[in-house]
C-alpha cells in the first residue's frame, strides 16, 4: 500500500513539473524585459495579451473587448481578468500568465485521474486516463511515417520534428483536426480551468449517486453559485455543464431536487452575465450537422472520427458496454458533448466546436483505459495487445509534443525598450480610444489601451460586426481630407490615431505618412521607425461638437 501511494505522489509530481513547463516553454519575459512568445501561440497571444493588459495597465470596467472597444464584451474574460489583477499587483507578466495557467493545467490533469479513479478504483485506469488525454490518439501519425518511413533515424526524425502532425481545417492534412495536441491549452489558457470544473461537477454528481443519492444543500448551493458565475468564466462550459445537469436529472433521479436547485441558481447568476455580454452578430444557422466534416454521409461520418478519435472509436463502446450500469452512466453527459457538437453550431467558427469535442475525448479516454486494465490481466497475449494498444492511443501526441518542445521564439519589444507603449502609458488616459494602424501587438494593446479594431478575426469570431468598422479604417487612413480625418475619428469616438507605413501589409489600409505629416501634429514621433500618435482633440478642435459616427 505504501509503495502504491509513493508511486501515486511520484506520479502527481511528475504532473505538475510537466504542467509547469508546458505554460513556462511557449510563453516568458526575457532579461531584458521583452515578451518572448512561441510561435505556435503568436497568433492566439496577439488577443490574449491585449485583453490583459486592458485590466492590468488600462481601465477596463465595464469590460469591453479591447480588439473593438466600445460595446460591451463577448468573450469569456475572467481568467485573464485574474492574470491581469496580477500583474497590476507587481508580477512580471509571465509569472502572472504562467502561475495560474500551469495551475489550471494540473488541476484539469488531477480532476482527470481523481474521477477515473472514482468510477473504475484502478489506478491503472487513472494512470492511463491522464496520458491518454495528454498525448491524443488520432491516427495523424501515418501522415508522419508517409513522410518519415520507418528507419533507424525514426527516433532522430521524431526527436528534432517541428510542426504539428495534422492541422485540419486550415492547411496540411485537413482531415484530422488541429485541436488535439497540447496546443489548445498553450494558445487557451482559459480552458484547462474550466474542463477541470466541468469534471468535478461529474465528480461530485457521480460520488453523491454511489453514497445513498444525498448531495448536501452547502453543495448544492454551492455549485449553484459556481455554475452560475462560469458565463464570464468559459461560456461554452458553462453551456456544457447545463447540458450535463440536464443529463443528471434524467439519469439520476433521486438527485434530481438538488440538480434543479443547481440549474435554477445558476441560471439566475448567470442571467445578468449572458445579457451583458449580449448575443453574437452569427446570422448562421443553427443547425450545422456534420462539424468539419466535407460531403457528409454515414461513410465520411465514420470515417473522420475514426481518423481523429483512433482506437477510442473501438475501445470506448467496448468499455462501455463491459462496465457496469452505474458507471456507464457517467460517459452520457460526455456523449451529449458529441451529440451537440455534431448537429450545431454556436459561432461564425465552425472549428470552435472543438471545444466539446476535447471535453468528450476526455470521458471516452476513461472508458478506454479501463479496456486496456483488463486486457493486460490477460496472460502474455493480453499484454502484448494492450502495449500494442497503448502505444496507438499515444503516438501522435508524443510526436505532437516535440514541436511545441522545438519552438522558436519571436520576441516583442515591451516595457522600458518600447518608447511608444511608454509614452501612451504615462500620457494618456487609461481608457483612450486608439485607432491602430497595425493589427497586432500595437503599442496601445501592450499599453492597456482600447483599439478600434484589431486583427479583423478576433473580432468576427467573437461576434461583432467589423465591415462598419473595416470601412471606417479605410476611409480614415486613406483620406487625404483633414475634415474627413477628424470628423471620422470624433464621429467614432476615437482620441488618438497612429500612423506608419503599411505599404507592405495588404491586410492594412495603406497610409500616406506625408499627408499626416504636413495636415496634423504628432503628439508622439518616432522619426527612425516612421511612427506617429496623433492626439486628435489638440488636432481638430473645431469638429469636437461632431457626436455621431460620420461615415
Amino acid at each position: 500500500m505504501k509503495k502504491k501511494k509513493t508511486v501515486e505522489i511520484l506520479f502527481f509530481a511528475v504532473l505538475f513539473i510537466f504542467s509547469w513547463w508546458l505554460m513556462w516553454k511557449t510563453f516568458r519575459v526575457n532579461a531584458s524585459g521583452n515578451l518572448e512568445i512561441a510561435t505556435k501561440v503568436w497568433s492566439d497571444f496577439a488577443a490574449t495579451i491585449p485583453l490583459i493588459r486592458s485590466f492590468s495597465f488600462g481601465q477596463n470596467w465595464p469590460p469591453q473587448y479591447p480588439l473593438f472597444a466600445g460595446p460591451p464584451i463577448r468573450y469569456h474574460f475572467a481568467f485573464f481578468a485574474g492574470v491581469g489583477l496580477l500583474e497590476k499587483i507587481g508580477l512580471p507578466l509571465d509569472w502572472a500568465l504562467n502561475l495560474p495557467s500551469a495551475l489550471s493545467f494540473f488541476l484539469l490533469l488531477l480532476a482527470i485521474y481523481f474521477l477515473s479513479f472514482e468510477i473504475f478504483k484502478k489506478k491503472s485506469v487513472s494512470i492511463m486516463s491522464c496520458l491518454f488525454f495528454l498525448f491524443n490518439g488520432s491516427f495523424a501519425f501515418l501522415d508522419f511515417f508517409k513522410k518519415y518511413p520507418l528507419s533507424i533515424h525514426t527516433l532522430t526524425d521524431i526527436l528534432h520534428h517541428d510542426s504539428f502532425l495534422a492541422f485540419g481545417p486550415y492547411y496540411g492534412n485537413k482531415t484530422i483536426s488541429a485541436f488535439w495536441s497540447l496546443n489548445i491549452y498553450t494558445n487557451q489558457r482559459h480552458l484547462a480551468l474550466a474542463y477541470a470544473v466541468f469534471l468535478l461537477l461529474i465528480l461530485v454528481i457521480y460520488r453523491a449517486s454511489q453514497k445513498n443519492n444525498k448531495l448536501s444543500l452547502n453543495k448544492t448551493l454551492l455549485w449553484g453559485i459556481v455554475i452560475g458565475l462560469f458565463p464570464f468564466i468559459h461560456l461554452p462550459v458553462f453551456a456544457m455543464m447545463e447540458s450535463a445537469l440536464f443529463v443528471f436529472l434524467v439519469i439520476y433521479p433521486r438527485l434530481r431536487k438538488n440538480i434543479l436547485v443547481i440549474v435554477i441558481l445558476s441560471l439566475i447568476i448567470a442571467l445578468p452575465q449572458m445579457i451583458y455580454m449580449g448575443s453574437s452578430n452569427y446570422q448562421g444557422k443553427l443547425f450545422h450537422p456534420g462539424y468539419l466534416i466535407e460531403n457528409l454521409n454515414y461513410l465520411s461520418f465514420v470515417k473522420y472520427w475514426f481518423l481523429n478519435l483512433g482506437l477510442v472509436t473501438i475501445l470506448a463502446p467496448i468499455g462501455f458496454l463491459l462496465a457496469k450500469k452505474p458507471q456507464r452512466k457517467i460517459l452520457l453527459p460526455f456523449l451529449a458533448l458529441f451529440v451537440v457538437g455534431n448537429l450545431f453550431q454556436f459561432s461564425p467558427e465552425t472549428a470552435a466546436n472543438h471545444k466539446f469535442f476535447n471535453l468528450f475525448v476526455i470521458g471516452a479516454d476513461i472508458f478506454t483505459a479501463y479496456v486496456l486494465a483488463l486486457v493486460w490481466q490477460q496472460k502474455i497475449v493480453g499484454k502484448v495487445l494492450a502495449a500494442i494498444c497503448f502505444l496507438g492511443l499515444t503516438l501522435s501526441g508524443i510526436i505532437d509534443l516535440f514541436p511545441i518542445k522545438n519552438d522558436v521564439y519571436a520576441e516583442v519589444k515591451d516595457g522600458k525598450n518600447n518608447p511608444a507603449e511608454q509614452y501612451i502609458i504615462a500620457n494618456t488616459a487609461k481608457n483612450s480610444l486608439f485607432l491602430n494602424s497595425s493589427f497586432t501587438y500595437h503599442p496601445a494593446s501592450l499599453a492597456g489601451r482600447p483599439i478600434f479594431l484589431g486583427w479583423p478575426y478576433f473580432a468576427w469570431s467573437a461576434g461583432y460586426d467589423i465591415s462598419f468598422r473595416s470601412s471606417v479604417m479605410k476611409n480614415i487612413y486613406e483620406s487625404h481630407n483633414r475634415e474627413e480625418v477628424c470628423r471620422l475619428a470624433i464621429g467614432n469616438k476615437i482620441d488618438y490615431i497612429t500612423v506608419e507605413n503599411t505599404t507592405n501589409d495588404i491586410n492594412l489600409p495603406q497610409i500616406d505618412l506625408s499627408f499626416f505629416r504636413e495636415n496634423f501634429k504628432a503628439a508622439y514621433a518616432d522619426q527612425q521607425k516612421n511612427f506617429y500618435i496623433i492626439d486628435i482633440q489638440d488636432n481638430c478642435l473645431e469638429y469636437l461638437f461632431c457626436q455621431e459616427p460620420y461615415f
